[in-house]
C-alpha cells in the first residue's frame, strides 16, 4: 500500500467549498483513477491536511501523470477556486509505503 498525504491552505469562507469538492473528487479518485481513498483533517495551523491511501506507487504515478483528472471540471474547478495554497508543485508532502498497520478502520457506535 502506498500513501500520499497533501496540505492546502484555503481561502477564508470557501472551507465548506473546499470540503465538498475534496470529499466528490476523492469518491472520483476511488472510483476511476484506483485511489483507496483519503482522509481530511484540519490542522492547528489552519492548514487542511490529506492521507491518501493506494494500492501501490504506480497507480498513484499514473494518477499523478494524468493531473488526477477524474472526468469532471467543474469538481476540480471548485476545489482550485477555494484554494489559496498547497505544497509546490501540488506533490505529496509525505509519500510513503505502509510496512505496518495497526490502523482500525471500525468506526465507534
Amino acid at each position: 500500500m502506498f500513501i500520499a498525504v497533501y496540505w492546502w491552505r484555503v481561502k477564508p469562507g470557501k472551507e465548506d467549498q473546499f470540503r465538498r469538492a475534496w470529499f466528490r473528487g476523492t469518491e472520483l479518485i476511488k472510483a476511476r483513477l484506483g485511489g483507496l481513498g483519503s482522509r481530511l483533517h484540519h490542522n492547528s495551523d489552519g492548514r487542511f491536511v490529506a492521507y491518501a491511501q493506494w494500492p501501490d506507487q504506480a497507480t498513484w504515478q499514473r494518477a499523478y501523470d494524468a493531473h488526477f483528472d477524474y472526468g469532471e471540471p467543474e469538481t476540480a474547478r471548485l476545489f482550485t477556486d477555494a484554494v489559496a495554497e498547497g505544497a509546490p508543485g501540488h506533490m505529496p508532502v509525505f509519500s510513503m509505503t505502509v510496512t505496518d498497520d495497526l490502523l482500525d478502520l471500525k468506526r465507534a457506535a
